[in-house]
């Protein structure tokens, strides 16, 4: 790492460790920020993006089960950052138990994993206090049942790790986090901060406490992912969000060197303006298209319904429609056990009458082994926005 890079006291300075090599300390939060008409426009259109999401998202008869495809959507968008080229197709083929349609190894359960610990955690919210606790079992989840022991899932690090491309050493790599000692001060630092009285907006603080995540490295590996998913446990700490209908990762992987760079220019130069212009940039756009999505959905559920009006054991029909808003690509038996169905004859009709009302198609062409999928829900949530 180059310490002339480093050259803003107001992020933290680049300290020479004894190994030899340069790492950077982050100073505690919060910095002084020098706010300007531009930033106070965009924290408001972003508070106000996001309050509207909020309304229209509460206003769903069953919010658990629209908002699966969003964070299926985050946890492809945001493993898509680190490498992973699994597509929400996939996703859903894996979580089926259906073959995937993929060059080389999948990486779906490593982005599976990313579902499960983004649920975990706000479950989890119920019970135990945001907490670098509850970081910690969030990325044990995030490895759980992958090859990665000496990873050290669900322990933050106890040697040092560098940021940079293949082949990069201590010595040259573009960032290198603070040491052990070091990063254990600053995660300490952090938890306090998240806890302490405040006067600057949620937003601003999320975006403040991204950055110093990040900055301080914790994990030998999944660090942006679970610096991505504190986002949205943030967001419902604090009442801005009840439920992850927020795809931040969407707007990063759009402006991918726009995101690392905003990160790295606060280590480096201290802007922390133009990071923060950045994410809340990147709320305001997620928010309205995550809207727009909400809505192109809550219209397709009130036209199917309509539909199954008039069909006897409506109420079943209605049981498996709210699963394929959830999972818009089944197997009958994945429904029958799904729903509670009394056995499979009556899972099957169920599809079967969905597939006639238009609703579901058979994808596979076979007659053993059949794969159902809601197309018109399936482009509601992966679709393009528009926007």
């Amino acid at each position: 790492m180059d310490p002339e890079r480093f050259r803003s006291s107001t992020a933290g300075k680049a300290v020479l460790a004894p190994g030899g090599f340069w790492v950077f300390i982050p100073v505690p939060l919060p910095p002084d920020l020098a706010w300007s008409d531009s930033l106070v426009a965009n924290l408001s259109l972003a508070e106000r993006n996001l309050a509207a999401l909020a309304e229209k998202g509460s206003g769903f008869d069953s919010p658990q089960a629209m908002v699966q495809p969003f964070i299926r959507r985050e946890a492809v968008l945001s493993s898509r950052i680190e490498g992973t080229r699994t597509t929400l197709d996939e996703l859903y083929r894996y979580e089926a138990h259906l073959p995937i349609r993929s060059h080389g190894e999948s990486d779906a359960p490593e982005v599976k994993n990313y579902v499960h610990s983004l649920q975990y955690g706000m479950d989890r919210l119920d019970t135990l206090p945001f907490s670098l606790r509850l970081i910690r079992e969030i990325h044990a989840r995030l490895f759980e049942g992958l090859s990665v022991a000496h990873l050290t899932p669900g322990e933050f690090r106890r040697s040092q790790n560098w940021i940079g491309p293949v082949g990069s050493t201590l010595e040259k790599a573009p960032y290198v986090p603070p040491p052990v000692g070091a990063m254990h001060e600053g995660l300490d630092q952090l938890e306090r901060y998240i806890y302490a009285p405040s006067k600057l907006p949620a937003l601003i603080r999320i975006g403040l406490i991204h950055y110093q995540f990040e900055a301080i490295h914790p994990f030998l590996d999944g660090n942006g992912r679970i610096g991505r998913l504190i986002i949205s446990l943030l967001l419902q700490l604090w009442d801005l969000l009840p439920h992850p209908w927020l795809n931040l990762s969407g707007y990063f992987d759009a402006n991918l060197q726009a995101y690392y760079d905003g990160l790295l220019g606060v280590s480096e130069r201290g802007e922390w303006i133009s990071w923060l212009t950045l994410f809340l940039e990147a709320v305001a756009h997620q928010a309205e298209e995550a809207a727009f999505r909400l809505t192109r959905l809550e219209k397709l559920r009130r036209q199917y319904i309509q539909r199954l009006a008039a069909e006897r054991k409506s109420s079943g029909l209605m049981q498996v429609l709210d699963f394929l808003f959830a999972q818009p690509m089944v197997t009958v038996r994945q429904v029958e056990r799904e729903i509670g169905a009394s056995d499979f004859k009556v899972a099957q009709r169920y599809v079967i009458k969905l597939v006639e009302l238009g609703i579901l198609r058979e994808i596979t062409g076979s007659s053993r082994n059949r794969i159902y999928r809601a197309d018109e829900i399936f482009e509601a949530i992966e679709g393009r926005s528009g926007l």
